[in-house]
């Protein structure tokens, strides 16, 4: 195979991918059931933002992931 054919990432890292995209939407889901006027409430202002970084921190990982060689 050619390495104008190889994918650039592996298939480790876009289940990696997938599992930060899901951490993402949870994080937003979480924010919107924050009950406070204008999501001022803990969910809204510390545990939603901090499920969203905690996503985009696993999209970084998965970028910056590399399998090892067989």
């Amino acid at each position: 195979m050619s390495d104008k054919n190889k994918l650039a990432f592996q298939n480790i890292n876009y289940k990696i991918m997938l599992a930060g995209v899901l951490v993402l939407i949870l994080g937003f889901i979480i924010m919107s059931l924050d009950t406070e006027p204008y999501g001022f409430g803990f969910l809204g202002l510390t545990l939603g933002p901090l499920v969203v970084l905690l996503g985009f921190a696993i999209e970084f990982v998965a970028i910056l992931y590399k399998p090892k060689e067989k």
